[in-house]
């Protein structure tokens, strides 16, 4: 039985990979709160490909 409540998926994707011309994407899926936070989500998550920290935003 599903759990019921209001927690969604959400994928987050690098924004510096875009502009470095690189072939691939940088994503990562996790989970968010949409009562508790409504706005789209920016974490700094590692990028395997640029090899180092970058920021990465919540898609739709």
């Amino acid at each position: 039985m599903a759990k019921k409540g209001s927690r969604i998926q959400v994928i987050m994707e690098c924004t510096e990979h875009k502009d470095s011309g690189k072939p691939g994407t940088s994503r990562y899926i996790t989970t968010k709160n949409k009562k508790n936070t409504t706005e789209r989500l920016e974490l700094k998550k590692y990028n395997a490909i640029l090899k180092k920290v970058t920021l990465h935003k919540e898609i739709k």
